[in-house]
């Protein structure tokens, strides 16, 4: 009777405990930091020109106009299960996105002050669309991660190697998407292209 007890119990307890933690996960936060670089200029052409030279490097020689980047650290609840298996309970994100992006040195004069503002504006909310693709790679690891069971493995090794599998794969999707994405937005007439264009060529 006592361990017919306990069999019904332990699935109820187990469905409950990541019932808790699936709601706790569901409401997890990225911490995001804006870096700035400093450029100087005061007309439009030397600002874009001084981001030629200080953006961020990207491999190699190639400068970027901004950069997005995560560091992503993981609280992760194993649990041996009384069938030998190890089940993930819980898997809680920390995740810190940081934006890096140009700032001029000074005051800029009119109309630079304005058309700096909308490219700027513009830009910024670029890289907040590579915010969210990281934000979504930790959704997408959650929901295929937490539960997980690895069968006859009692000191809850395998399962470490097992969940690499998806871990790369919401990684790849995350890359893909963000090429994909700037693709799109730095192609002739794509949103970044008429960005550059509106802030070099206006007067």
């Amino acid at each position: 009777m006592t361990s017919t007890a306990r069999c019904s119990f332990l699935p109820a307890a187990v469905a409950a405990m990541l019932a808790s933690f699936s709601a706790l996960a569901a409401d997890w936060q990225a911490n995001e930091i804006v870096k700035t670089y400093s450029i100087s200029g005061t007309t439009p052409i030397e600002l874009y020109e001084e981001i030629g030279a200080k953006g961020p490097l990207l491999g190699g020689s190639s400068r970027a106009i901004a950069y997005t980047s995560f560091d992503l650290k993981w609280r992760r609840d194993y649990r041996p299960q009384p069938d030998g298996s190890c089940m993930l309970v819980s898997a809680l994100p920390f995740m810190t996105i940081t934006y890096n992006l140009p700032k001029p040195a000074k005051a800029l004069p009119e109309p630079t002050a304005r058309l700096w503002t909308r490219f700027i504006d513009g830009m910024t909310a670029h890289e907040k669309v590579h915010g969210q693709h990281m934000r979504d790679m930790v959704d997408r690891i959650l929901d295929t991660t937490t539960g997980l069971t690895v069968p006859d493995d009692p000191g809850c090794r395998k399962i470490r190697e097992e969940i690499k599998k998806p871990l790369i794969a919401a990684s790849e999707e995350q890359r893909r998407k963000s090429r994909d994405f700037d693709r799109v937005e730095m192609s002739k007439g794509g949103n970044v292209h008429k960005l550059i264009l509106d802030l070099v060529n206006r007067r």
